[in-house]
């Protein structure tokens, strides 16, 4: 506080009890005569000389001096008009001396750390330290990155540099001007300028915008709450550069933190980790600040500060320590403040010191019950419960909103009264914002929120803006809100019997018992469909369970799924999602991914202590060795993009024994050194190594294994795989085993020289390859020369691959004498993307109505025009022609073929899939064509059509048909079935 603050204070400290209501009373009607008022009466009613002159600094700087003269003479005391002459401040503060007087009190009533400045950086010195460096360079514009989990008091951390920054302690050689914007409150503003935010934070000092301005380089902004903005920051277009002029929030703050508005100014952000992975790819060039949290050693140090007495805090301690698991949940600051202020409150009532349990939810159920007791613990349950729900009541509405901010007036209307609203701000619960109210930490609006579930009745009135439990859970698993996560967690952890058993004595019947069913049905609607579409994300899954921690209900959750994709990005990450996947006893397919950070062996400075980093490297080992233990139990384990250290291999490998349950038969990994350990289980019959770089000696180690009696394999999935002609050689030599059946190469620079040598072991007596995939080889017609061969000589192959290459007519006309001739036994051919034109239709044509045996082929993304599809359809006519699917998309052909087609529709009664996707017809076309689904004689059951790309009485066409004939119209037909068959997998979106 500066002197002139404490000056002021001594002037009010002069008066008399009866002076001072008095001069509030009258402050009030002159803020209210000229509009002014922006603290409510209650706050400035209850304010001691000292919290009124902050208020008054903080809200009311401008017209304060003005107004204080007049009222020192309005209660009779002239000495004191004749003190304040001489203190009098006009309006030119400066913008920093402002900010100092604010974010003094922010510091000492709006943060839990309850800590004086000193203190509080004894416990972030080495954090502080990276943020006096971070911004070392005076010319180039900085992107700083605060990260860390939830709690672990990144917010806190900002506004502490924004007060030094304000008292000169510094960043005083780099940044003239420190804009601290709290996004958690401008949830309701649809619109605005980047002029305007600043203008406000300016509004009480003698500034210019225009100086500020004149010099970007001198600039920051620091952002607190960005992941609690409801509106998308991922936004890539429609950014503006026009730093005065109104827009939309979300192109403001995307345009700032992408650095096209203010490209100059630098950036101090913070992260809670479920936002890294939308907003870090935005930023330029970001630095990174992670906020660690407590040591022990700290903790202890805190204790001792909270309760200003070191014998109550090393008590403190010392019951803490006793639990290892309670300490550690400790070293988060904000759960070591829930803690210390739970112990405080039965301290108080000279009860015995009781955290019961270990998870969030019993943590903040214990500190709320705790928390009400102080006030209302004589008070009957009915009466208890409807004072929580009123708050309850107000924090689901709110998150439904998605605001965090609210006025007296959203408090009155959710019932709570001017008494209860001081004692929840009493208790913590409630925090004020100049005139608003906040939740002291948005983690309890989200404990709230979920418990307003668990506290309304069947016979309650349904809330207009509160959704049903069934949305809240979608929300949170389906729709994958990032602002919901805590709250379905919150859900999961307060269904428990130990949460209900602290609950009920004070408020009645939880019914925690059914909440669990709702919960179920949810999940098992989610495990309907495939986990990559319906269940967002499995982590946050995983979270919930952890907080639950009722194993009979954890395992029936898990049980739901049979199939799970999880993506593990640091060591916390696997913790929980061993405790999950430790809990399914059905889980047959898993899909794993693994980024780099779990297991690394290079300590990075920016990432925390090299301490910490040790001891994460020996936790995500024993985490890796427990989850191992359910890998010998699956039918299909995906180990795409996992990175691995030498001790996770050999830990996997361990883990790798036969089994007497259900065998691993599919295995999908990334590393070579797992060949010898895995390609030799008794049971396994798939390996797909899509995406992974093969060396010709990875290429040649793993084909050594292959040749083993022992090995089992017969699918073998290598696409993009960087397989060179060589080493395509070497493949080839391991089908003459009797063993591969399905080999997949796609996407691998085969060339000609490399088909050659598959060839020669494909007219192998001994070969039983019966599905070969080349797609994307760099093949031209030559290597259809060696095919030929191989196509009669070979008795069991019945589908060739061979899209996307250069075959060009000339190559197809010679794969169809091959295929016309008795001893082909190939059933689908697949010549997408292959530029043919209509000069190869005669051929394919004659092997249309000669071979009975071939039932699928591929035309799509060719030209083969009208003349084309005129000799194909005639040989759909011929009854020789036994062909069951057809594709012909992204081929452009006249409205004419319609007809054609048609015809053929309703002559070729084997016909049962045509994929006609990417075509543009007109209307007449399709009529004549849904005329031919619509014939008896059609039976065809799908057909490749984009509907949603047709006019709207073209699709009311379709639809009708599609509703009148067992046909499904489908865009996109065939993609899911040819990813399997090549081994084709979608590119995981983590950063490894």
């Amino acid at each position: 506080m500066d002197e002139s603050a404490v000056k002021m204070i001594q002037c009010l400290q002069k008066l008399s009890a009866a002076e001072f209501l008095m001069f509030k009373e009258l402050f009030r009607r002159e803020m209210e005569e000229y509009e002014h008022m922006q603290v409510s009466w209650d706050i400035i009613k209850m304010a001691s000389e000292r919290d009124l002159i902050l208020l008054l600094n903080r809200n009311y700087l401008r017209h304060l001096w003005g107004v204080l003269s007049a009222l020192f003479v309005q209660v009779n005391r002239t000495d004191l008009w004749t003190m304040a002459q001489t203190l009098k401040i006009d309006d030119q503060n400066s913008y920093k001396e402002i900010m100092k007087i604010i974010f003094q009190h922010i510091w000492s009533k709006e943060t839990f750390v309850q800590m004086d400045e000193e203190n509080y950086q004894i416990t972030v010195e080495e954090e502080y330290n990276a943020l006096q460096e971070v911004f070392d360079c005076p010319l180039e514009p900085v992107t700083t990155v605060v990260l860390g989990s939830k709690g672990k008091g990144k917010t806190t951390f900002l506004r502490k540099a924004m007060l030094d920054w304000a008292s000169g302690n510094l960043w005083q050689n780099r940044f003239q001007y420190v804009f601290f914007i709290s996004l958690i409150s401008l949830n309701n503003v649809t619109e605005l300028s980047l002029a305007e935010l600043m203008l406000a934070k300016l509004s009480q000092s003698s500034e210019t915008l225009e100086k500020v301005i004149s010099d970007p380089k001198r600039v920051l902004f620091i952002l607190e709450g960005l992941e609690y903005l409801k509106f998308d920051l991922e936004l890539r277009t429609n950014l503006c550069n026009d730093w005065g002029k109104t827009l939309p929030t979300q192109v403001v703050f995307s345009s700032l933190l992408q650095k096209v508005m203010l490209p100059g100014s630098s950036l101090l952000i913070e992260l809670g980790n479920p936002s890294v992975p939308k907003i870090y790819p935005l930023l330029q060039y970001p630095k990174k600040i992670t906020i660690q949290g407590f040591t022990d050693e700290i903790t202890r140090f805190y204790c001792m500060c909270f309760f200003s007495d070191y014998q109550k805090g090393l008590q403190v301690f010392d019951y803490l320590k006793k639990s290892e698991q309670l300490l550690t949940l400790c070293r988060n600051p904000y759960m070591c403040w829930v803690s210390c202020s739970t112990l405080m409150w039965q301290w108080d009532r000279e009860e015995e010191m009781n955290l019961v349990g270990v998870t969030d939810s019993i943590i903040y159920t214990s500190f709320m019950v705790s928390a009400f007791r102080s006030v209302y613990d004589n008070c009957p349950p009915n009466q208890n419960r409807a004072r929580l729900k009123t708050l309850c009541t107000l924090a689901a509405e709110a998150m439904w909103k998605q605001v965090f901010v609210f006025t007296s007036e959203d408090l009155r209307r959710n019932g709570i009264s001017e008494s209860e609203k001081a004692v929840w701000l009493g208790m913590n619960f409630l925090c004020t914002q100049g005139e608003d109210f906040m939740f002291y930490h948005p983690t309890l609006q989200s404990y709230f929120t979920a418990l307003f579930y668990f506290l309304r009745q069947d016979e309650d009135t349904p809330h207009p803006v509160i959704g049903s439990l069934p949305q809240l859970l979608r929300e949170v698993y389906d729709h994958g809100q990032t602002i919901w996560l805590l709250t379905g967690i919150f859900v999961f952890g307060i269904a428990t019997e130990k949460v209900t058993n602290i609950l009920k004595p004070h408020f009645d019947f939880i019914p925690s018992k059914d909440i669990k069913q709702e919960i179920l049905k949810c999940f098992r609607s989610l495990s309907q469909a495939e986990c990559s579409e319906k269940l967002m994300n499995t982590q946050r899954l995983f979270e919930s369970l952890l907080d639950n921690q009722e194993e009979s209900f954890e395992t029936e959750v898990m049980d739901l799924f049979e199939e799970m994709t999880v993506d593990i990005s640091n060591v916390d990450a696997l913790l929980v999602a061993t405790h999950g996947l430790l809990k399914s006893q059905k889980l047959k397919k898993l899909h794993l991914h693994i980024q780099h950070k779990v297991f690394s062996e290079i300590y990075n400075p920016e990432d925390g202590d090299l301490e910490e980093f040790e001891y994460n490297k020996k936790k995500a080992i024993k985490y890796w060795s427990m989850l191992c233990k359910i890998f010998q139990d699956l039918q299909v384990l995906d180990l795409d993009c996992c990175n691995f250290n030498e001790t996770a291999i050999r830990r996997l490998c361990d883990s790798m024994y036969p089994s007497s349950k259900d065998p691993l038969t599919a295995f999908k990994l990334q590393n070579g050194a797992l060949f010898h350990t895995i390609l030799l289980l008794p049971h396994l019959k798939s390996v797909n190594l899509y995406g992974t770089n093969l060396s010709n000696d990875a290429v040649e180690n793993m084909c050594s294994v292959l040749k083993c009696p022992a090995c089992r394999v017969e699918e073998l999935l290598l696409g993009k795989c960087d397989i060179s002609s060589e080493a395509c050689g070497m493949i080839a030599t391991c089908l003459i085993y009797r063993k591969v059946k399905h080999l997949s190469l796609v996407e691998n620079p085969l060339k000609n020289k490399g088909v050659r040598l598959l060839c020669e072991i494909l007219k192998h007596p001994s070969c039983v390859m019966e599905t070969l995939m080349l797609s994307c080889c760099c093949l031209n017609f030559n290597a259809c020369c060696h095919l030929y061969e191989a196509l009669l000589c070979n008795k069991y192959l019945s589908l060739l691959d061979l899209s996307s290459n250069v075959l060009e007519d000339f190559g197809v006309n010679i794969l169809c004498e091959a295929l016309k001739d008795p001893k082909c036994t190939l059933q689908e051919l697949w010549l997408s993307g292959c530029f043919l034109t209509s000069n190869c239709c005669g051929g394919i044509s004659a092997v249309l109505t000669s071979k009975k045996n071939l039932k699928t082929l591929k035309l799509g993304k060719n030209n083969i025009e009208d003349a084309g599809i005129k000799q194909l359809c005639e040989a759909l006519r011929n009854p020789n022609c036994k062909l069951q699917c057809l594709g012909l998309d992204m081929n452009d052909f006249k409205t004419d073929c319609c007809a054609d087609l048609a015809s053929a529709l309703t002559t070729c009664r084997t016909l049962t899939s045509l994929n006609l996707d990417w075509i543009t017809f007109d209307h007449d076309g399709l009529q004549l064509l849904c005329e031919a689904l619509s014939h008896k004689s059609c039976n065809l059951k799908v057909l490749g059509l984009d509907k949603s790309a047709l006019t709207e009485e073209s699709q009311m066409l379709l639809q009708a048909v599609e509703m009148k004939e067992k046909l499904d119209i489908l865009h996109c037909p065939w993609v899911k079935e040819e990813r399997e068959r090549r081994g084709v997998r979608l590119v995981w979106n983590s950063t490894n």
